[in-house]
């Protein structure tokens, strides 16, 4: 299968300082491929890379088959790349029925296409149906993140990439977001409905899954929900294969402290 993402010897500067060199990586639709690696080692710049928020001094990033190093952030987003950064992002002082509005708004969806990609991250986060009326600001971490993912995915990304999404999180809410991915990964975004037929089409599967760039330090979460993972060091790709090759020796040679 051919990539949807691909990363070929990208290399960026920040401040004249390089700090990505020659990163070759790619994801293929319907898996999840975990970006690891210590803190400042380049993951989150790899990320500003493959949306445009850094720009790329050398090498190719392709998505979708077509080139994208050269496009603007809101292209690359507009193109199918969804992001939830470190941090969640969402609006502090909007509810947050208002937050996932703003993701329907973005790509644009109205009536029954809207209400059924709703009914798809209520199914995914049931908490977020039970608290709609609530400021997104007085909300948990992991209530937090899993507002972000879903008004991410309320913009029908091909690719939703992720950073760090267990951080700050209690481990009962890094397990359902970790069962919420293998969801996504096994079964896209469910259906896809069209407001003319949308009779004659409900309850057929997009032709098209969901592929997930995950980065995270969490290495059992990976383990559990990944099919492969890029290892990083110094800016650079030092280890990479299938997700069974993340064993204690590379654990401990390049993602320990």
């Amino acid at each position: 299968m051919s990539a949807l993402l691909s990363l070929n010897s990208v290399e960026t500067y920040i401040g004249g300082s390089r700090i990505l060199r020659g990163v070759d990586l790619e994801v293929r639709t319907g898996e999840v491929v975990a970006l690891m690696g210590r803190n400042g080692v380049g993951k989150t710049t790899t990320l500003r890379a493959i949306t445009g928020v850094l720009p790329v001094r050398s090498g190719a990033i392709t998505f979708g088959g077509q080139r994208i190093d050269a496009l603007p952030p809101d292209a690359r987003a507009r193109a199918g790349i969804g992001y939830v950064p470190q941090g969640r992002d969402i609006f502090p002082h909007l509810t947050v029925e208002e937050n996932l509005h703003v993701g329907l708004v973005v790509h644009g969806r109205r009536g029954a296409a809207a209400r059924a990609a709703l009914d798809r991250v209520y199914t995914l986060f049931p908490v977020l149906k039970e608290m709609l009326s609530r400021k997104g600001g007085v909300l948990s971490g992991g209530q937090q993140q899993q507002l972000a993912i879903g008004r991410a995915l309320l913009t029908d990304p091909k690719l939703l990439i992720l950073d760090e999404p267990t951080e700050g999180i209690q481990p009962s809410i890094i397990e359902q977001i970790g069962d919420t991915l293998k969801k996504l990964k096994d079964e896209g975004l469910g259906h896809n409905y069209s407001q003319e037929v949308q009779n004659a089409v409900k309850g057929l599967k997009a032709e098209g899954k969901l592929a997930i760039l995950l980065v995270e330090q969490f290495v059992d979460f990976c383990r559990d929900c990944a099919d492969r993972f890029y290892a990083m060091d110094r800016g650079a790709v030092v280890v990479s294969g299938p997700i069974a090759a993340l064993t204690d020796e590379v654990v401990k040679e390049h993602l320990q402290v």
